[in-house]
């Protein structure tokens, strides 16, 4: 991954919207979200949403479809894991190590 991708990724969940809408929507996994239950859950106006919903589509961390009259948002898994992977490509100088939640890498 480029780091002007990573860069866009992480510049879109700096905000504290957004970081709940990925959030969200990472949680429901692959059956997504529409926007009315978005909007439902966070309390966020429409035009609000949809805002941020467009800001998280450019940075290519969720996609929507459309099914019928309704469109479903879902996180983009594959480019969430993409910008991990690009965070921590040279943790432990390349030596394997394992970080487990909450604690630190104990060869770093």
């Amino acid at each position: 991954m480029e780091e002007k991708h990573v860069i866009q990724a992480l510049a879109a969940l700096a905000q504290p919207n957004r970081l709940q809408i990925f959030r969200s929507l990472v949680v429901k996994g692959p059956d997504g979200l529409t926007p009315a239950m978005l909007a439902e859950s966070m309390g966020l106006p429409a035009n609000t949403l949809s805002f941020h919903l467009k800001a998280l589509m450019h940075a290519d961390l969720i996609t929507q479809e459309r099914s019928g009259r309704h469109l479903i948002y879902r996180a983009q898994f594959h480019r969430m894991q993409a910008v991990l992977a690009f965070l921590t490509q040279n943790c432990c100088q390349g030596a394997d190590c394992e970080v487990s939640s909450g604690t630190l890498c104990t060869t770093c």
